[in-house]
């Protein structure tokens, strides 16, 4: 059974400044000792939001005006790095539910697809006019249309995105969890064991 198909996401966003935005900063590896993911999103950028003190730094995910913001804005190679499913998993946890970048790092995109995450691509040109809308104005509704792979803004901002056709085909199918694909063929797995004469 297909899960629920991801056409497009909306929300209010903020950018977070800076190339090469690897998965460490976006989750430091010591906060990765947990059993399930549950809980991460309290440590994303955990490092960047928190100094050696234990006082909120100036990110803007500790700018109020940002508050609760679901769309991430970013620059080139975001989610760099090592593999680790937890980096777009504490962003999913802290409420995210969309990505604009200049580019990802394959595994991290790869790894938020499978989360219903869509990351989209868009110019350096064009992420710095969403990023001085939002700016502007942080009540700015952002929404990433996967169907038309275009970003609309309530401030009139409509521009073009891409993303791999084969992540947005998972996405809009609803086919973008691999586990319930497999979990999906129960039956014909099972089907297949019964005729294997080692199991």
């Amino acid at each position: 059974m297909p899960l629920d198909p991801v056409t497009q996401v909306s929300g209010r966003a903020v950018f977070i400044p800076g190339a090469d935005i690897d998965t460490d900063r976006i989750i430091p590896a010591r906060f990765m000792k947990c059993i399930t993911f549950d809980g991460l999103g309290a440590f994303a950028f955990y490092d960047a939001r928190i100094d050696e003190h234990g006082h909120r730094t100036q990110h803007p995910l500790n700018d109020p005006r940002f508050t609760g913001a679901s769309i991430l804005i970013a620059g080139v190679n975001f989610g760099c790095g090592s593999s680790r499913e937890h980096a777009p998993q504490s962003l999913k946890k802290f409420g995210f539910n969309g990505i604009i970048a200049e580019s990802f790092a394959e595994i991290f995109f790869g790894n938020a697809t499978t989360l219903a995450l869509p990351c989209v691509i868009a110019t350096a040109a064009d992420v710095q006019r969403l990023r001085q809308a939002v700016d502007a104005n942080p009540a700015t509704i952002v929404t990433i249309d996967v169907a038309d792979l275009r970003v609309r803004t309530s401030c009139g901002i409509d521009i073009p995105v891409t993303m791999p056709e084969s992540a947005r085909e998972a996405l809009l199918s609803g086919r973008w969890d691999p586990i319930q694909e497999l979990l999906n063929q129960e039956s014909a797995i099972d089907a297949k064991a019964r005729e294997l004469h080692y199991m």
